[in-house]
C-alpha cells in the first residue's frame, strides 16, 4: 500500500523560509514523476513544481521560480520543496503526489496516481 505523507507546514511571515516533506511509503519513485500542487481556498488545486525522475527534469509554476526548489532523497524515498522569499499569496494547503508511470515531461494533475493528505502553509503579510 503506497502511502505519501507531508510534513513541514505552518505558518511564517512574508519573506519567510518554509522546507515541505514529503516521505513516500510502499515502493519507490526515484525513476517516477514526483509533484507538489496547492489548494488555496475556493480555488482549484494547482501545480507548484515537479521533477519527471531523480536527476531529470524539473518543472515550477512561473510565480514560484527563482524562490521555490523541488528535490529528493533517494534514499530516504522523500520529495522536497524548499520555499524562500514567502508571500501571502503562497498560502495553501500543499499536497504531494507520485505517479507509478515514467514520463519525461511535466506530468498533468489527473494522471497522478497517488496523493498525500496536504499540509498547511500559512504567509502572513
Amino acid at each position: 500500500q503506497v502511502q505519501l505523507v507531508e510534513s513541514g507546514g505552518g505558518l511564517v511571515q512574508a519573506g519567510g523560509s518554509l522546507r515541505l516533506s514529503c516521505a513516500a511509503s510502499g515502493r519507490t519513485f526515484s525513476s517516477y514523476p514526483m509533484g507538489w500542487f496547492r489548494q488555496a481556498p475556493g480555488k482549484e488545486r494547482e501545480f507548484v513544481a515537479a521533477n519527471a525522475w531523480s536527476g531529470g527534469n524539473t518543472y515550477y509554476r512561473d510565480s514560484v521560480k527563482g524562490r521555490f526548489t523541488i528535490s529528493r532523497d533517494n534514499a530516504k524515498n522523500t520529495l522536497f520543496l524548499q520555499m524562500s522569499s514567502l508571500k501571502p499569496e503562497d498560502k495553501a494547503v500543499y499536497y504531494c503526489a507520485a505517479s507509478a508511470r515514467r514520463y519525461s515531461g511535466n506530468l498533468p494533475l489527473d494522471e497522478y496516481d497517488y496523493w498525500g493528505q496536504g499540509t498547511q502553509v500559512t504567509v502572513s503579510s
